[in-house]
């Protein structure tokens, strides 16, 4: 009997309740790391904020406790606990069992939410060892508890004593308890700091809203407190704290405009320039951060250049330049944030990463363009600012294309458009093959005896790189430094960047360990991020870990990374020290091409670290401290953390 008839109805399979979640939970969470399991808090913590959005929220507290616990706390109005006519059950069980459950959907509790799915905290459940929902309602306070998803019996009334946090007879609200299941995550260990970052962003969009993080795994607990009065406008404001700006107040405006479908949207945006070449620019629907843009942000982008065009024209600058400006000319310097609450949000899967309304684009780009006409007329000086800025960007445009036509002149490159000191490798499939980013023609020759050929690839650099956080383009693509990076990874640069054209899936920074290593390091990562950005994004920037000591005694050699290493290894020895050799390695240089290879190039003994970019935010602060030209805040910056480097071997 053949296989296809064997295939009958018992072959199908069903899975019920939440099983489905915990079968396949990268459908629902995106992936099991870290990411994954901060999500859960996101998803709880949504749910607070759509009742902040309705006006019945005014404080949500986030905390961490031991044993890898979060529970998130808020004053709503407390999910509902009577019984579900159809269901016969009580709402509470239903929404945390039952998937696309909630009271999102009818647009009469919620007029707008993040969690639109009505997945959110159902899932939370469901990849949770166990979980606790209590609900401050109506003078009561109600409980129910479950297991891998799975209630333990009905939702019950119970008293504060029987509470594992502190509360008031006053008080209304729920609260969300649960521990991640170690058996579905990689890790449960959660990051204060990457849910800080997130639950700032999120008090920004809702201004006035009190959200509080507290990490009680410390024996003196660590807390932030956010709360914004200023909304988008105090974000714009956070964002551009350690940048020269071109006006002092960001033009901010606010509106509702009708959807056509009996419902309103919700727009509301703050600008403001900066003397710097990079965009910043971040929206969001119902508090949703799309990351990768969608109709509203094409309404924005499509108003602004239009206004700014319509400005120039009855301008003293309109003499100044021969073509209009093109988008990216008036984004330059570009401080942004635009938030947007949508009825009916149609996003791109359960990440929500892109907004797809087509009417949305129409109505925020009309509403942009009146509400920027109006502030533009009340306040020439600021118009003025940004067109002589947007002029002067434009005028770098041409000059940057220009300069590309003479690059491509210039002999330069080889017959095949490749750097002459690059040694590429054989492997044509980009997937397998690595580029090897190293400071100095010796550490690159030590690093070419050392590497496989076949899929590693040796590019030397020399003398001092460009500091490209205060270059325009022009300045970045025909640098003798940077135009070997460029050529090499074969992507173009900037706006031009196309990651789907990288010659290598792995581009590893090999630099010495020390001091000087780490500015080379610094500088590249400044020049990956600024004009490279999705090289980061999609992971494909890595750091070399090359050793720090060399320990040899009874004829065998040891490597340590770091001190620790090194005084566990001599530890071990259990030799006298004038029969322990150390070794410290100044540079890359000093090893031998072996020696290399087996502690920092093969991929079955190295260690490499992935660049990730978690946080935009604090990414995009971090790069204009260290790297702007104020000076203030990196002083700052290094008085606050001296005491993290202040035993470094230079």
């Amino acid at each position: 009997m053949s296989s296809e008839n064997n295939y009958s109805a018992q072959n199908i399979t069903v899975l019920k309740g939440l099983e489905a979640v915990r079968k396949r939970p990268g459908m629902y969470i995106g992936t099991t790391g870290i990411d994954g399991l901060h999500h859960l808090v996101f998803e709880v913590v949504d749910n607070s904020v759509d009742e902040a959005m309705q006006g019945f929220c005014t404080e949500i507290l986030v905390v961490l406790e031991g044993n890898d616990v979060v529970r998130v706390e808020d004053n709503g109005r407390g999910i509902p606990v009577d019984i579900h006519p159809e269901e016969r059950v009580s709402a509470l069980e239903l929404i945390m069992t039952k998937l696309h459950s909630g009271g999102k959907f009818d647009k009469k509790s919620y007029k707008v939410s993040g969690g639109l799915h009505g997945v959110g905290v159902a899932v939370v459940n469901a990849l949770s060892e166990w979980c606790e929902a209590f609900v401050h309602r109506d003078g009561k306070i109600h409980t129910q508890r479950y297991k891998a998803g799975i209630s333990q019996g009905l939702a019950k009334e119970i008293t504060a004593a029987g509470l594992p946090y502190v509360s008031t007879p006053e008080r209304r609200g729920t609260v969300i308890r649960w521990k991640a299941d170690t058996s579905i995550f990689e890790t449960t260990t959660h990051n204060y700091d990457a849910l800080s970052n997130r639950l700032r962003e999120l008090a920004f969009l809702n201004k006035g809203l009190k959200i509080t993080i507290r990490d009680e795994r410390l024996t003196t607990p660590k807390v932030h407190e956010f709360k914004f009065e200023g909304g988008v406008k105090s974000f714009v404001e956070y964002l551009n704290q350690n940048k020269t700006i071109l006006y002092k107040e960001p033009v901010y405006i606010d509106g509702t405009r009708e959807d056509g479908a009996g419902g309103e949207i919700e727009i509301e945006c703050a600008i403001q320039y900066n003397d710097g070449f990079n965009e910043i620019m971040f929206s969001f629907v119902n508090d949703i951060n799309t990351r990768e843009g969608g109709t509203h942000l094409v309404g924005f982008k499509s108003a602004l250049t239009r206004t700014l065009n319509e400005f120039l024209k009855k301008s003293k600058h309109s003499k100044k330049l021969d073509e209009t400006l093109s988008g990216d000319d008036v984004r330059e310097g570009l401080t942004a944030v635009l938030s947007v609450k949508v009825p009916n949000p149609q996003f791109e899967g359960q990440t929500k990463g892109k907004l797809g309304n087509s009417e949305v684009k129409g109505i925020v780009e009309s509403f942009i363009n009146e509400q920027l006409e109006l502030y533009f007329d009340k306040h020439p000086d600021v118009i003025n600012n940004i067109l002589e800025k947007s002029v002067l960007a434009a005028k770098a445009r041409i000059a940057a294309r220009q300069a590309r036509d003479a690059t491509r002149r210039k002999n330069l490159m080889d017959s095949a458009g490749l750097p002459g000191k690059l040694a590429d490798c054989s492997e044509k499939d980009p997937a397998k093959c690595e580029l090897f980013i190293v400071e100095g023609d010796s550490a690159a020759g030590t690093a070419k005896g050392g590497r496989d050929h076949r899929y590693q690839a040796i590019l030397p650099l020399w003398g001092k790189m460009l500091n490209v956080e205060k270059q325009r383009i022009e300045k970045v693509i025909t640098n003798d430094k940077l135009q070997p990076i460029i050529a090499s990874v074969g992507a173009g640069c900037g706006n031009n960047f196309d990651i789907s054209k990288i010659r290598y899936h792995k581009v590893i920074i090999m630099a010495d360990a020390d001091v000087d290593g780490s500015h080379i390091r610094t500088l590249l990562l400044t020049f990956f991020y600024r004009y490279m950005t999705p090289l980061i994004e999609q992971g494909h920037v890595y750091i070399a870990m090359p050793p720090l000591y060399k320990v040899s005694y009874d004829r065998k050699s040891f490597y340590a990374y770091d001190d620790a290493e090194k005084d566990r290894i001599l530890s071990e020895s259990g030799r006298d020290a004038e029969k322990v050799s150390v070794q410290r390695y100044k540079g890359l240089g000093e090893m031998n091409p072996d020696q290399l290879c087996d502690t920092t190039m093969d991929p079955n003994k190295r260690n490499i670290i992935q660049v990730h970019l978690d946080d935009t935010v604090e990414a995009e602060r971090i790069f204009t401290t260290l790297m702007g030209e104020v000076v203030q805040p990196r002083r700052e910056f290094i008085e606050e953390n001296a005491l993290l480097v202040q035993n470094l071997d230079v």
